[in-house]
């Protein structure tokens, strides 16, 4: 099997490519070769099977017809910038977000007319598809409404991934990922970043700042929740799906005082101490319209599974980027 992950750089990207490595195969087929693809060329590996690294954007002219040259069985397609970014720069967002997507499905659609090709493609999408007013747990009927660039960038791309699909030109499944937490490295550009930031900094001996009230809930999953459901995206029938092809991914619905509360059990007292409080009028306003809670009843009937607690969350980035030690 050929895989194909653009956006391979990022933070999920790059756990993916090392799940994929561990695993060596996806539904029983051996893992024979990998292209990763980024605007920045993903490197630090440790890849021990053929692959190839390239340095691409994927809107720029002729960047996805030259992905998919060796007709790739598998692509796992993660590249986009994040919510705040997009917000910020409009034409960026929408050159990214959407005419970067709409460039790799043309590029497949095109390659198919030689002969068949219809790749299984895994695309990352966001709960920012859905915006107010909104029920306190969002079933997986409910309407788009997304009130941010961003997300109205993913959700023409939910909708064009299912088209596609509808017409064969791809076998697509789309992942609405929660808020990713606890995000590892340097705080991004996401309006969200905060709620990895309370979390993150402290664990590292760090003030973090808390720009929202203890009242805001939040839908999460762990770094290693988000790897998962691509990889099970990867591995599922997809006749399950229908004409529906975008799922909302398990999460939990956790407000920013119980991320503390679990902080605290954690880790202890000093590092809730490490959390100053500033309020931010700006951010608590794009806060209080984001989702607070899914049903996910379709995507954990297909077999979707996410996190068990937020204490788990906060163990797993402890184990996972901190080597099973805090600094406190």
């Amino acid at each position: 099997m050929k895989v194909l992950v653009i956006g391979a750089a990022g933070m999920v990207g790059r756990k993916l490519v090392a799940a994929l490595l561990a695993a060596g195969q996806i539904n029983d087929k051996a893992i024979s070769s990998l292209t990763l693809a980024d605007v920045v060329e993903p490197s630090g590996l440790g890849i021990d099977i053929a692959h190839t690294v390239i340095a691409t954007d994927l809107s720029e002219e002729g960047a996805a017809a030259s992905l998919i040259a060796e007709r790739p069985d598998m692509i796992f397609h993660l590249a986009a910038i994040v919510s705040g970014e997009a917000e910020a720069d409009f034409e960026k967002g929408y050159r990214i977000n959407l005419d970067g997507t709409r460039a790799l499905l043309e590029s497949i659609r095109l390659a198919s007319q030689s002969e068949p090709y219809c790749p299984r493609l895994v695309f990352t999408s966001s709960i920012a598809v859905f915006g107010e007013p909104l029920p306190a747990v969002i079933g997986d009927e409910f309407q788009q409404t997304p009130l941010t660039s961003y997300g109205t960038q993913k959700a023409i791309c939910e909708l064009l991934l299912s088209d596609y699909s509808r017409r064969g030109f791809v076998d697509g499944v789309g992942i609405r990922l929660p808020t990713i937490a606890v995000r590892p490295g340097k705080p991004n550009k996401a309006a969200s970043g905060f709620f990895s930031g309370i979390i993150r900094e402290p664990l590292a001996g760090l003030e973090a700042v808390l720009p929202v009230a203890d009242t805001v809930r939040h839908w999460f999953a762990s770094p290693r929740a988000a790897v998962g459901f691509l990889l099970h995206g990867a591995a599922m029938d997809t006749a399950q799906l229908g004409s529906q092809r975008n799922l909302s991914m398990p999460g939990l619905a956790v407000t920013v005082g119980e991320q503390i509360a679990a902080l605290e059990r954690v880790a202890g007292p000093k590092a809730v101490a490490l959390i100053r409080r500033e309020p931010d009028a700006v951010i608590a306003d794009m806060v209080a319209g984001w989702p607070k809670a899914f049903e996910a009843k379709r995507a954990r009937s297909m077999g979707f599974v996410g996190d068990a607690s937020f204490d788990e969350v906060i163990e797993i980035h402890i184990a996972d980027e901190l080597g099973g030690k805090v600094a406190l």
